[in-house]
């Protein structure tokens, strides 16, 4: 019923049936409600496709009723009929001979794009998982032959890795759920060498995040985070920045907000000016003062600096759902952010102990 009453006002609101009052505060809510902005901008996609879709039909029967008018003629039109015909009906004429040519262009091009391998349609979009290089090792096995039984098994390596993030002082962090698909185990590592063992406890598919806890008997808390989550937009073109693992040791990336929304205009993430590379993905994105804004998920094949993030909105959103669906109590956030008025190092200093690599195993 909540739903129903939300369409419904969205749709009043579109309609411009809204008071005066009434759209400003509702443009207001829009502002601070990422979620519900996405849902106006989907209903506002599907209204303007039913209405172009009305105005085909429209037309469709336009010409269906001058077929009709040409077949009930008798006897071949004199060149005086046929001026006649043509003044009455040259503007719905050139209009469907428009139509005409662009549905011809539109088949020619969706045959072209269905005849092109299909790597070519899916490698715009590149999530930065990072696949741990193995090459080295598999030589070096060759080169000593086979293992000496009597030396303690080496520990196995890890398959995939990319980052994640604390987002409470109770041992949970965050990464990219693509980052820990298909996992049988979990390990991560931050910069000063700390290793925790983690569960997955809660997958948003849909939002690719995923949130992580800490089960290793050896932990106790993080302590104080010094970041907050930021719960309105950033505005466009402020300056943001990121730590990530796209190898062993810890990266800064730093650019700028170049769009509100990301691939192929998905209102739930940003498009960032950052050069990320593989194991960038579930790495923390933030402001200049130090609020995380998003979490770092992928970026643009072929556009160096063309990165996005999911809005840190849509993150709270799944941890607010986490105590409903995975039986854990609520966590508790950072309040304060400590980042905020402090220059760049010394904001990475207090950042990076709460960072980590996220090492997949399976």
């Amino acid at each position: 019923m909540l739903e129903y009453r939300t369409y419904e006002q969205i749709e009043r609101y579109l309609n411009g049936e809204m008071a005066s009052e009434e759209a400003a505060s509702f443009e207001a809510l829009l502002r601070t409600d990422a979620r519900l902005a996405g849902q106006v901008q989907e209903h506002k996609q599907l209204l303007q496709t039913m209405q172009k879709f009305g105005q085909r039909q429209s037309l469709r029967q336009k010409l269906n009723s001058i077929h009709a008018e040409m077949e009930a003629q008798h006897t071949p039109a004199t060149p005086s009929g046929w001026k006649v015909f043509w003044n009455r009906h040259k503007q719905t004429v050139a209009v469907a001979a428009s139509v005409s040519l662009l549905s011809v262009f539109g088949t020619l091009w969706s045959v072209q794009q269905l005849k092109a391998p299909v790597q070519q349609q899916t490698a715009r979009y590149v999530e930065l998982r990072r696949e741990v290089e193995r090459l080295k090792q598999t030589q070096t096995a060759i080169i000593n032959g086979i293992q000496d039984a009597t030396k303690p098994e080496a520990p196995r390596p890890a398959a995939f890795s990319g980052t994640g993030f604390a987002i409470s002082d109770e041992g949970f962090l965050v990464t990219s759920s693509h980052v820990v698909e298909g996992a049988d185990s979990v390990l991560i590592e931050n910069e000063a060498g700390q290793k925790y063992k983690v569960t997955e406890v809660y997958r948003d598919q849909i939002h690719d995040l995923s949130i992580l806890k800490i089960t290793d008997p050896s932990f106790d808390r993080f302590g104080k985070l010094p970041y907050t989550f930021k719960t309105t937009e950033t505005d466009l073109g402020e300056h943001v920045f990121t730590l990530g693992f796209p190898r062993e040791d810890i990266v800064f990336g730093e650019g700028a907000l170049s769009s509100l929304s990301g691939f192929e205009g998905d209102t739930t993430s940003y498009q960032i000016s950052i050069p990320l590379n593989p194991g960038n993905s579930g790495g923390p994105l933030l402001d200049d003062k130090g609020n995380l804004i998003g979490v770092i998920s992928g970026k643009q094949a072929g556009q160096e600096g063309a990165a996005f993030a999911v809005k840190s909105a849509y993150l709270l959103q799944m941890i607010n759902e986490l105590p409903e669906t995975s039986g854990v109590q609520p966590l508790s956030l950072p309040k304060n952010n400590t980042l905020s008025g402090t220059n760049r190092p010394q904001q990475l200093k207090k950042l990076k102990d709460y960072v980590f690599v996220v090492k997949v195993y399976n």
